[in-house]
């Protein structure tokens, strides 16, 4: 099957078989994510605990330098930072979604959100 008219491989002039993956395949999928990590981030670091998304962001950041790293090396040593990556926005999600469930549904008075707002208090966040 030809490429398409106008595609990378027509305009690069690669053949069958050669692909664009690598280094600008791995600046592509970090770029499609980032927004996502930066929002969910952002939400369960407002609504639930600084502390908590900071150690969940540190590790996600960590997570996708090793990705480069694995691609460097070989392709199939990406794979691991690339799940353990997808596991942290799937727990920065849940802690979001806590957050914003605990936000809107509990009272402020409640023991619950007492007990995350202790830590924060010397800081003179809440």
């Amino acid at each position: 099957m030809e490429p398409a008219e106008g595609s990378a491989k027509t305009n690069l002039h690669l053949g069958h078989g050669l692909s664009l993956q690598g280094p600008r395949e791995c600046g592509v999928n970090c770029s499609e994510y980032f927004p996502i990590f930066i929002s969910l981030l952002w939400v369960a670091g407002i609504f639930l605990h600084q502390g908590v998304a900071a150690a969940c962001g540190l590790l996600y950041l960590y997570t996708r330098f090793k990705y480069f790293q694995g691609y460097i090396v070989a392709a199939q040593g990406r794979l691991g930072p690339l799940y353990a990556s997808a596991w942290l926005l799937w727990l920065l999600l849940g802690l979001a979604a806590v957050g914003l469930l605990a936000h809107f549904l509990l009272s402020p008075s409640s023991a619950w959100m007492a007990a995350l707002a202790r830590p924060l208090q010397p800081l003179g966040a809440w």
